[in-house]
């Protein structure tokens, strides 16, 4: 099974609709994988867009998730495991999961999602005090930070691609949800915010250049690692929302430059953290989506299932011209095929 996660600890960067988008065209490229797809972050914007986006009631579909008997989400499962943290025994994935076609027919049938929750917020106390809970013979913190791999592997044998969609925290739901994948794309803008996360994105996942060695024993890479296991790779570092204004003389290029020096800076002293060899393996550009986007993020639209005409919004209609939807598609196949 492949595992990507998408993450990136600045909140802004575009994360959840490029992992929308790609998520969507891979599943289309791709008709004989089955796909689980498991939000966790609590604004659950991806279950949203998913299950219909504003217009298509995506809002309205995912409460009826959270209120049916059994909490179809990803917040239902936490729920289910609190009370018996450390053991896996019972876990039904089928409990929690839903397939987002049923209510969306613009999203192939071959994608299953695990909802995300506001409620994983409540629950993150909680979970934290289980995790750092003294049991002779027992990891607990590792016990709580595979949760989600608990779950993935009991739903192993149905899907053969995970994705996941994490919060721009580093708290204990946002480790679960990385200790379940094996590679990260991490989306990062022509901005010095996004230079400083990608410098804490390396520290927080990989412990690499940590401000202090109190921390070398007792952070998420080396808690990993002693356990024998492998924190998740880094993959790719999409270039999202750039402009014809980003040229070569303007300070957006400067950062971006920068960027690249701290991704060759891996490559050339922390192979085995990443996937790839070359500079150019490890970027892809996204042009801004700009209206395009807008329509297909209100309407819960893949870019593939647009074509060039009139789109009704809230308090208005938008005409989408042909050529920047093929600039939308064009630009997401170049980060779909290095999935």
């Amino acid at each position: 099974m492949k595992k990507y996660s998408f993450w990136n600890n600045k909140g802004g960067t575009g994360k959840t609709s490029l992992a929308f988008q790609a998520i969507a065209m891979y599943a289309e490229a791709n008709p004989n994988e089955q796909i689980l797809v498991v939000d966790l972050c609590p604004q659950a914007n991806l279950s949203e867009l998913l299950l219909g986006g504003l217009i298509g009631q995506g809002s309205t579909n995912l409460n009826k998730l959270h209120d049916q008997s059994i909490r179809r989400s990803i917040g239902g499962y936490f729920q289910f495991r609190l009370p018996s943290p450390y053991t896996t025994t019972n876990i039904n994935p089928w409990d929690y999961i839903c397939q987002p076609f049923q209510v969306n027919p613009y999203i192939s049938p071959n994608i299953y999602l695990v909802a995300g929750d506001a409620l994983v917020e409540l629950q993150s106390n909680a979970i934290t005090t289980l995790a750092n809970t003294q049991i002779p013979g027992t990891n607990t913190w590792l016990c709580v930070i595979d949760w989600l791999n608990d779950f993935v592997n009991r739903a192993y044998q149905d899907f053969s691609c995970l994705f996941v969609d994490a919060n721009p925290s580093f708290s204990v739901y946002t480790q679960i949800a990385l200790a379940a994948t094996e590679e990260m794309i991490l989306p990062v803008m022509a901005d010095d915010s996004s230079r400083r996360a990608v410098q804490n994105a390396i520290a927080l996942v990989q412990g690499i250049n940590l401000p202090s060695n109190i921390y070398e024993q007792h952070n998420f890479a080396s808690q990993l690692r002693a356990a024998g296991r492998v924190p998740p790779r880094f993959h790719l570092f999409p270039k999202n929302r750039l402009t014809q204004y980003m040229g070569p003389a303007s300070a957006y290029h400067a950062v971006l430059t920068s960027i690249d020096q701290m991704i060759q800076y891996l490559i050339v002293t922390h192979p085995t953290v990443v996937t790839f060899s070359k500079l150019n393996d490890a970027v892809v550009e996204i042009r801004d989506f700009q209206t395009t986007g807008v329509v297909a993020f209100a309407q819960g639209l893949p870019f593939t299932q647009m074509h060039q005409g009139v789109y009704k919004m809230p308090e208005q209609t938008v005409y989408i011209r042909s050529e920047y939807l093929e600039n939308c598609i064009r630009s997401m196949d170049g980060l779909m095929l290095k999935l």
